[in-house]
């Protein structure tokens, strides 16, 4: 279906470098919110097999030369919104794809970088570019119920940060934040929570089995009890703790359980965790 003829995005086209699960997700958002027209979205990628699967899949233009995808359209003059292009490739090939594309970008081209750890300085040079932002979405976003947040420079327009909410609001929640250093610190948490949340509902699946449930019944019985509880949370806004001691009988199930989780560190654990991951994305920006 075409899509629809108002918002920030509506004459807005799209370039994606780099067409990996994170790209492929934020196409699919915008396709399906009806945002932009699959004709007003471009992508590249180095294998053959990649392309043909999300031109076939999305019916948009999918090219291998990075260079050939960021100047996939020629933007109307005088359209109300212009170019966009989405850095979305790994870490350790940015400076190359930057090199690719110095110079390339007019004034007005709005630079989206959710490459982790990349700052937005360093993206800006190596482009000669000063409209860059900097985003974080996470794995959910693929659902549409992804965690995003981003930050930018102090060129960006009013146009250009209402193209980038309407963007990412596609996904899912959206929050701007104050600098880069919170960008990594959502990065940390965010970005890499869903593993954090997966290991754990594995690490219960494994223990319902150990008990005697089928692996099908023990994966039905966490999954529920999860989204339940995340559901109600929302719907409570109560602190966890106060949630936690709500269901926490004196000498009960929920209490021995708590006990053995306290004893064998669960809190250090997930607080370091987090903590290793922060630090991480620090290296890559400065890698």
């Amino acid at each position: 279906m075409p899509a629809q003829n108002h918002g920030p995005l509506a004459n807005a086209r799209i370039s994606f470098i780099g067409c990996g699960v994170m790209a492929e997700s934020i196409i699919a958002g915008l396709l399906r919110k009806e945002l932009v027209p699959p004709g007003h979205i471009a992508g590249s990628h180095p294998r053959a097999e990649r392309r043909d699967e999300l031109q076939t899949k999305y019916g948009i233009r999918m090219v291998e030369n990075n260079r050939d995808a960021a100047t996939a359209f020629e933007i109307p003059e005088g359209a109300s919104t212009g170019a966009i292009s989405v850095l979305a490739v790994k870490p350790q090939r940015l400076g190359k794809v930057l090199h690719e594309l110095r110079g390339l970008f007019a004034q007005e081209h709005l630079v989206v970088s959710i490459v982790a750890g990349a700052k937005i300085e360093s993206i800006s040079e190596e482009l000669d570019h000063p409209a860059v932002v900097r985003a974080m979405p996470n794995t959910p976003a693929q659902i549409g119920q992804g965690m995003t947040t981003w930050t930018a420079g102090s060129v960006l327009s009013e146009t250009q940060e209402g193209e980038v909410r309407a963007m990412f609001e596609a996904l899912g929640k959206v929050l701007r934040v104050e600098n880069e250093r919170q960008i990594d610190m959502a990065t940390a948490l965010s970005a890499t929570g869903p593993t954090y949340i997966f290991l754990v509902m594995e690490a219960l699946v494994d223990a319902g089995v150990h008990m005697g449930f089928s692996r099908h019944v023990a994966q039905e019985l966490v999954l529920q009890t999860m989204l339940g509880s995340v559901a109600f949370a929302q719907e409570s806004h109560k602190h966890p703790a106060e949630l936690r001691n709500m269901v926490t009988s004196p000498g009960g199930t929920s209490a021995e359980a708590i006990y053995q989780m306290e004893k064998g560190g669960l809190r250090t654990v997930l607080s370091k965790a987090v903590w290793a991951a922060f630090q991480r994305a620090v290296e890559l920006g400065k890698a």
